[in-house]
């Protein structure tokens, strides 16, 4: 009926899964200065670099949003655009040889894309780790309550994770001060929205590779139809 459902299920999927990397990811990393500012850092200067990193990376994710909402589009009119319902509206110019450059075109920028998103992946889930880790430090701790002596050797060392210079003071939580923060609204909002983020990662890495998968197919067709001799050349 001419409907790409390969490219709208990509497209939903790219869309979902970008809202949820780039609002909540851009959240969390304010939550997690706030986190830095209030428990693990005393002086401006020892956190003033994590500050602008963070600054930096919302400002890429302003632009990764607009970026993939463009692209998502982009492809799913291709996918409009290559449908049998499509040709018989407009000719057979999809079987052209500009219609098969295009559809190369899509194939190579969406595969790069997913190359690089796969790294995005990976990279969304430092954080994820960095958190986990300290939920079960703070979980060890809960376990260990008879034992003062023993919950005051468990950290939680922000510098080890690169967050904080190694000058940094304190730059590390242990034993009951770490229980109390694993509890509060704040760290656990932010590490609720990192999994969110990371999730969203995963959808949008998901959504890449069915987007190669339909452009793939879509310059099959065009390469079909185009050694069948169908339609003009340009």
């Amino acid at each position: 009926i001419g409907v790409p459902y390969c490219s709208l299920v990509a497209t939903l999927l790219c869309f979902s899964g970008i809202a949820l990397f780039c609002g909540c990811g851009h959240q969390a990393l304010t939550e997690t200065e706030r986190l830095i500012e209030t428990y693990f850092a005393r002086n401006l200067q020892d956190y003033i670099t994590l500050a602008y990193i963070i600054q930096y990376f919302q400002y890429v994710i302003y632009g990764l949003a607009s970026f993939f909402v463009f692209y998502c589009i982009v492809l799913l009119a291709e996918g409009f655009y290559t449908t049998s319902a499509t040709r018989q509206s407009f000719g057979e110019f999809r079987s052209t040889m500009c219609g098969r450059c295009l559809s190369s075109s899509f194939i190579v920028v969406t595969y790069g894309l997913a190359v690089v998103w796969l790294l995005v992946f990976a990279f969304s889930a430092l954080p994820v780790y960095f958190f986990y880790n300290m939920d079960a430090t703070c979980h060890t701790i809960e376990v260990l309550t008879e034992t003062p002596a023993s919950i005051n050797q468990l950290c939680v060392d922000a510098r080890q994770y690169g967050l904080l210079p190694w000058n940094a003071v304190p730059g590390k939580v242990c034993g009951t001060t770490l229980s109390n923060i694993c509890k509060t609204r704040e760290y656990l909002m932010t590490y609720e929205l990192y999994v969110a983020a990371f999730a969203g990662a995963g959808i949008t890495l998901l959504a890449l590779l069915t987007y190669i998968v339909s452009t793939t197919y879509n310059f099959a067709v065009l390469r079909y139809l185009g050694r069948k001799g169908i339609g003009p050349r340009c």
